[in-house]
């Protein structure tokens, strides 16, 4: 079990990370990498039964899976502190022939990844047969996925949210990243959720909202809630309200960020009030 300031810790170091790798090659999606930090290492670090020792098949360990693929650095960077392959590989990021692509994919085989992910709309399809087929396992495992708010503009996402309480998959925990911030603009702006939670009640799922997404305890805290709620017949959704670009005080909130990567001087910039606390790689 880790403190809150050991969650901190990592956060901090991660997001060094990401600015560094997405600064490398000039491309990259850091806005919500940085957003979804606390999520990230909260789950991995202090909520989620999985194991680096990685296989495919994940029998008897929690899954995860990365609906919103684009946001690759802070999986990554994550996943390497968590063990799974050497930190230095995350200096390969998006470079020819790296496994370390833009967007998750498996052919490469990088431990950690079970499924591609680069178009959106596709995770939650792909998180609900894991969790059927788990359960026809006889395995109590819980599987997680991550979603982006622009993605619930997507047709698929809607069909999942009707099927998963249909069928009584209470072994799933979903969250939104809802920093109402895509590629064109808000999302109000582009095309409004209106009451997201609302809507996905009325679906049937057993809904938690936080307010404070990059507030690390209270992400620790929220994940561990949705936890207790699986196995009662509802699967379980998070609305996560996060900051595009928390961490660094000139990439915070609105959508510039998305797809954008720092320059020289704003990387230092960034670096400067980002902690180097597990070392770079």
């Amino acid at each position: 079990m880790a403190s809150t300031d050991e969650l901190k810790r990592i956060a901090s170091q991660v997001r060094r990370d990401i600015v560094r790798m997405v600064h490398a090659v000039n491309s990259g999606h850091p806005g919500g990498s940085m957003g979804c930090t606390e999520y990230f290492v909260a789950l991995y670090f202090e909520v989620m039964n999985h194991n680096k020792n990685f296989s495919m098949d994940a029998a008897n360990e929690d899954v995860f899976y990365l609906s919103n693929g684009h946001i690759s650095p802070v999986w990554y960077s994550v996943l390497a502190h968590a063990g799974y392959f050497d930190k230095n590989e995350l200096a390969t990021f998006r470079k020819l022939n790296t496994r370390l692509q833009g967007h998750p994919t498996t052919h490469e085989h990088l431990p950690g990844i079970r499924a591609a992910s680069g178009s959106l709309g596709q995770g939650m399809s792909m998180a609900i047969g894991t969790a059927l087929s788990k359960k026809l396992n006889g395995d109590n495992s819980i599987v997680y996925s991550l979603h982006g708010d622009g993605e619930f503009q997507e047709g698929q996402i809607w069909e999942a949210l009707m099927f998963a309480p249909h069928n009584k998959v209470d072994n799933l925990i979903c969250t939104i990243d809802y920093n109402n911030a895509q590629i064109d603009g808000t999302c109000d702006q582009v095309l409004s959720h209106r009451d997201l939670k609302a809507k996905v009640e009325a679906f049937g799922w057993d809904v938690l909202e936080l307010k404070e997404g990059n507030n690390m305890q209270a992400v620790v805290d929220i994940l561990k809630e949705a936890k207790s709620r699986t196995g009662r017949g509802k699967p379980v959704f998070i609305i996560l309200h996060t900051l595009m670009g928390y961490g660094v005080d000139f990439m915070q909130g609105g959508h510039k960020w998305h797809g954008v990567a720092p320059n020289d001087a704003q990387l230092a910039q960034a670096l400067a009030q980002l902690e180097e606390t597990l070392g770079d790689y």
